[in-house]
């Protein structure tokens, strides 16, 4: 485990690193803008998936998908983040309350 946390932090410093090193003119890019952009989008959409539909290494379909459409539902109704995160966590917990799904 160890190993693994150092190489990580290591990863992650030389990345930072390498921002510091690489010249300005690569950075003010529009494909590097756009890109750097998206970038924290796309990485919790990843999160949002993983934690949605993971249990171990299995697919899995229960109260937490429910929570995420629930989610979904109160953001296209412009509802603020604070609310939408409260309603989907307590629609969660009231169908796994009920035993309707795990």
């Amino acid at each position: 485990m160890w190993a693994s946390i150092l190489i990580a932090s290591f990863g992650t410093y030389a990345e930072k690193l390498l921002g510091y090193l690489l010249p300005v003119h690569m950075l003010e890019r529009e494909s590097v803008r756009r890109m750097t952009g998206l970038l924290p989008v796309s990485l919790l959409a990843a999160l949002v998936a993983v934690q949605t539909f993971a249990v171990d290494q299995a697919l899995a379909i229960d109260a937490r998908l429910l929570g995420l459409g629930v989610a979904v539902v109160a953001l296209l109704l412009r509802a603020p983040f604070l609310v939408v995160i409260i309603v989907a966590a307590a629609s969660t917990a009231l169908v796994r309350w009920l035993g309707w799904l795990p």
